[in-house]
């Protein structure tokens, strides 16, 4: 493990999240299949894991170009995708025309800094996955999940991945404080199992899975927890 470089804390946060901004917006431009057509792993089991509960609609937080979103639709869930990149989701819009999905798919530009602009328990499920390992403060992170409890309907299910503290790249690279490190250009707030337990509050227990993604591996926790009926 790289031992990381320290950055000032005053002011970094909104400095950071504009700059990451920038960067993921630069991705979904120069590289439009970056993911790919398939959906993800986390995507497949939460289909199981929403219909369980009856949902029929879902809110996906970070939905990029789309590939779990289409999942989502071609699975029956009418689907609210949000990103706060315009281009990825316009990306995502033509995808879903060009597979007639588009009445399934809605979607907006949305920053997960700010409140979720849906109605209190207007959804059945949300699915986040490597949304709330990005480069948010720990505060940031419980006011997410507090916005995902609140459109959320009692009974529903929330899925949702980050890179843990026990990845390759926890400690390496930029140190930003708060758990967030900045390799290479993008920047990963790493989950230690004391902060899932305390997005946690109020909420079922959670069931933590341990899996790996891409070619590092890049190690991963799929969170699932229930709001209470």
């Amino acid at each position: 493990m790289d031992e990381a470089t320290s950055r000032p804390a005053a002011g970094q946060y909104g400095d950071l999240a504009a700059a990451q901004r920038e960067h993921w917006q630069r991705t979904y431009a120069a590289h439009p299949d970056m993911y790919g057509d398939q959906p993800s792993a986390p995507a497949v089991y939460s289909v199981e894991a929403f219909a369980a509960t009856g949902a029929r609609s879902v809110l996906e937080l970070g939905a990029g170009h789309g590939r779990d979103a289409l999942y989502f639709a071609r699975c029956g869930f009418a689907v609210q995708a949000t990103d706060f990149s315009q281009h990825a989701l316009e990306e995502l819009r033509r995808t879903a025309e060009h597979a007639c999905l588009g009445d399934r798919v809605a979607t907006t530009v949305h920053d997960v800094r700010e409140a979720l602009s849906l109605l209190d328990e207007s959804v059945d499920a949300v699915y986040a996955h490597m949304l709330l390992c990005m480069a948010l403060s720990t505060a940031q992170i419980h006011a997410l999940v507090g916005e995902v409890r609140r459109v959320l309907r009692p009974g529903g299910t929330f899925v949702y991945t980050v890179r843990h503290t026990g990845d390759a790249h926890y400690g390496a690279g930029t140190a930003h404080g708060d758990g967030i490190f900045e390799h290479g250009v993008f920047a990963v707030h790493f989950f230690d199992r004391p902060l899932v337990d305390a997005l946690a509050h109020d909420w079922s227990t959670p069931q933590i899975h341990p899996f790996e993604e891409g070619e590092l591996p890049r190690r991963l926790w799929r969170v699932t927890q229930h709001r209470p009926s």
